[in-house]
């Protein structure tokens, strides 16, 4: 897929790569929290009972090319490359 490109110009707003680590611990946690509500006739909680993702390492996304993201020639592209 080398000529793989986003469709959209946006990206996350740390440098935090991806969120992969923190959504495997909150659903790990949540799967055994489930699993023992279940042994003790209780409801299983709800994801956000679990896991806050307002602390994960992203904060949600960023659209390039606005006023304040200003790129030098071919920086544009390259970050438009998957």
């Amino acid at each position: 897929m080398s000529r793989s490109r986003r469709k959209n110009p946006a990206g996350g707003a740390t440098y935090a790569h991806t969120e992969k680590y923190s959504k495997r611990h909150a659903n790990r946690a949540l799967r055994v929290a489930a699993r023992l509500a279940i042994l003790a006739d209780r409801e299983p909680p709800l994801m956000r009972e679990i896991s806050d993702v307002w602390a994960w390492p992203k904060d949600g996304k960023v659209w390039w090319g606005s006023r304040r993201h200003r790129f030098a020639a071919g920086d544009f592209e390259r970050l438009m490359r998957k």
